[in-house]
């Protein structure tokens, strides 16, 4: 009887437990609304449809992951990201309008592992004045008076520097070339970088290893992508406390980087920076800096290499400032680089096509009804800019890389409905007009002004699917996974009379773009957390 009885409230036990868990189950795919939802599904309890999510997408398109759900439920539908729910934006004037509603319906906000891997004082976890104060402070380096007085002489310097030292190395990966001429320049204005130094020798290679985890399942543990991201971070962090360390023992030390200054606002009476605030600001500053921008200049180029006519435009326009200069080899003038307007709709449209941002993450404030829907309080909101930019409704032949479509249009100095790669509103991104600067440099350094050398020398371009690799070297045969062959000349210009030539003086060299035997992917990097 004993046995009965016990046997019997095991089982009850066992079907509330099934109860209990089917409900949950039940709550978690339909959440409770003052409204109208959305279309869409929450995928698994807790861990959604993460997973999808995070897939790595193997072209410049559209990620399959929006593609496929744009398919089932329209601009707007709903999903769950490591274990919150997401509306997903591919609605022109409802990410306008998100954007415009900053601190007011909605703020800035990150998933929490994003929010690790970047640090929880982020500047884009910060809101109201402190924003508004760091943003200031940043635009001391970035803002155009410094571009204009500084940086584009020191960018134009540093670009025909790393072409001069490419054209006499037999092989050179391009995203890396490009990644590491960037963060020279940049850590270096930021930082004092100087990879001579034993402290700072793998900082480099510290944020290489934070990259190559940046989109991957936060899974934290040894072996996975993201535990190797996280050590990366925490790794250039050390580096960065210690540089603040040495900086904080000299009390008389005069400004010569952006540290400096950050650190002139730790020493105030009444800081409103901690030190907290301070080393997750320059890690980031350093990231976005440089990663976004060489993965866009690394498929820029592959771009340029299936379109000669756009290189032939730009070849055109760049001869016709060189011959009205006085000394055809001097450095270009800031006159210059803003009457260039070819060489901008090339730029806009790399940025275009590039897609660095694959998402914008904003949180509502209160329950918010919008195009019919109501978004509840505290649910996130991803504004993707690559639903925008490749939409055939909003620009014919979207893939098509076509600068000539913006001919014609005024020059964007925000976001808009219809082009939002650096973001939009309140928070667009402090680091865009550098971002700009840094893509004209390359395009116009790395395009020869002599068509006639460029016919006879030309740089022979094998583009695979895996943009990732990319190598300047010798062409050799057997080399497999080409899928395209164009042809780029490129060419430097250093300081002095000589000229460095990526194609060579009398013997070809070549541009290849090979896979490297892994199944790679273009995969964008995560929005620089200015947005």
């Amino acid at each position: 009887m004993a046995s009965s009885m016990a046997y019997i409230a095991l089982l009850c036990a066992a079907l509330a437990a099934v109860v209990a868990l089917l409900r949950w189950a039940y709550r978690w795919s339909h959440p409770r609304s003052n409204g109208r939802l959305p279309p869409g599904s929450l995928g698994l309890p807790v861990i959604g449809e993460t997973l999808q999510f995070f897939a790595p997408n193997p072209t410049c398109d559209l990620s399959p992951f929006v593609k496929e759900r744009i398919k089932r439920y329209g601009s707007i539908f709903k999903t769950s990201v490591v274990g919150r729910p997401v509306v997903v934006s591919a609605d022109p004037e409802m990410n306008y309008y998100v954007f415009q509603q900053e601190g007011k319906l909605f703020e800035s906000w990150y998933p929490d592992t994003f929010t690790e891997i970047f640090g929880r004082d982020n500047v884009g976890s910060l809101h109201g004045f402190m924003y508004k104060y760091l943003k200031t402070l940043v635009l001391r380096l970035y803002g155009q008076e410094n571009l204009k007085s500084v940086l584009l002489a020191e960018t134009d310097a540093a670009c025909r520097g790393s072409l001069a030292s490419w054209a006499s190395q037999p092989s050179v990966e391009l995203k890396e070339g490009i990644s590491t001429m960037i963060f020279d320049l940049t850590a270096k204005k930021l930082i004092g970088y100087d990879p001579s130094k034993p402290s700072q020798v793998n900082l480099r290679k510290n944020f290489g290893a934070f990259i190559c985890g940046l989109i991957s399942f936060p899974l934290n543990i040894p072996g996975t992508a993201y535990h190797e991201c996280m050590e990366g971070r925490k790794n250039a962090m050390k580096v960065l406390r210690g540089m603040m360390k040495e900086r904080m023992a000299e009390p008389e030390r005069p400004c010569e980087d952006f540290f400096d200054h950050v650190i002139q606002e730790l020493r105030r009476e009444k800081p409103l920076l901690t030190e907290t605030i301070a080393l997750d600001l320059m890690f980031v500053l350093l990231f976005a800096s440089f990663e976004t921008t060489a993965l866009a200049l690394t498929i820029g180029v592959k771009l340029l290499t299936e379109n000669p006519k756009v290189v032939d435009a730009l070849r055109e326009e760049h001869e016709a400032i060189i011959r009205n200069r006085k000394d055809p080899n001097s450095g270009v003038t800031w006159a210059e680089y803003k009457s260039m307007t070819f060489t901008s709709q090339v730029i806009m449209e790399i940025v275009r096509l590039a897609n660095i941002v694959p998402g914008i993450f904003r949180k509502a404030l209160q329950d918010v009804e919008i195009k019919g829907y109501t978004i509840p309080a505290g649910w996130g909101i991803m504004v993707c800019p690559p639903a925008v930019h490749l939409n055939p409704e909003i620009y014919e032949d979207p893939l098509a890389f076509n600068p000539w479509r913006w001919q014609g249009k005024p020059e964007i100095t925000g976001g808009t409905k219809h082009f939002m790669a650096f973001g939009g509103g309140l928070r667009f991104c402090v680091g865009t007009d550098l971002s700009k600067l840094q893509h004209y440099t390359v395009v116009e350094r790395g395009t020869p002004s002599d068509k006639g050398r460029a016919d006879r020398e030309k740089v022979a371009v094998v583009v695979t699917a895996d943009v990732r690799p990319v190598r300047y070297g010798r062409r050799r045969r057997g080399a497999g996974g080409s899928v395209a062959v164009a042809a780029l000349p490129v060419a430097a210009k250093p300081a002095g009379r000589e000229t460095a030539e990526l194609c060579g003086r009398k013997h070809h060299r070549h541009l290849r773009l090979r896979s490297s035997g892994r199944s790679g992917s273009h995969q964008p990097a995560v929005t620089p957390l200015l947005l």
